[in-house]
């Protein structure tokens, strides 16, 4: 029997549910667990295949990753602005420290921050990333964070390393 397709799926296939497993079958026939980079340009270049086991609530199924530019978009390797809100560019932000902040000597703060760009964070690591490279700020990428619209825009809230910060 053979797996079901991810790209049959389309976009909805979970590829960084972190529940998906993936395994990679080497050419040679090793398997392996895991998918980033190094696997994505393996299979790519046809020395392996990639699988995912999604699980659901009753038992889970395999899938073939078929469409490996819709994995390498949803896994950040491959840039997705669709996807990510966020355009390449040297962004233009405002940010401050937020109000509400409970503790304003602990090591992460919460920053207020709006994109004068015009971006949209809907993927917060790969923000993450463009700040770190932009502003060599270290973002917070598990946990809590916010967005609020109003009349005057979206102001997103992010925790961010202290002494990463440049005022």
């Amino acid at each position: 029997m053979e797996p079901r397709s991810a790209a049959a799926v389309g976009r909805d296939f979970p590829y960084t549910l972190a529940t998906t497993c993936y395994i990679e079958v080497h050419k040679d026939g090793r398997v392996t667990q895991g998918a980033g980079t190094d696997a994505y340009q393996r299979a790519l270049a046809g020395e392996s295949r990639l699988f995912a086991v999604w699980p659901g609530q009753w038992r889970s199924d395999l899938f073939a990753i078929d469409d490996l530019d819709e994995f390498a978009r949803a896994h950040g390797i491959v840039h997705d602005e669709e996807r990510t809100g966020l355009a390449e560019h040297i962004h233009d932000v405002k940010w401050a420290l937020a109000d509400r902040e409970p503790n304003p000597r602990s090591q992460y703060v919460s920053i207020d921050l709006r994109l004068v760009c015009r971006c949209t964070v809907n993927d917060r690591r790969t923000f993450a990333s463009q700040m770190r490279e932009q502003q060599g700020w270290d973002m917070a990428v598990t946990g809590g964070w916010s967005r609020q619209t109003n009349a005057n825009g979206t102001t997103y809230t992010f925790r961010v390393r202290r002494r990463s910060l440049s005022s």
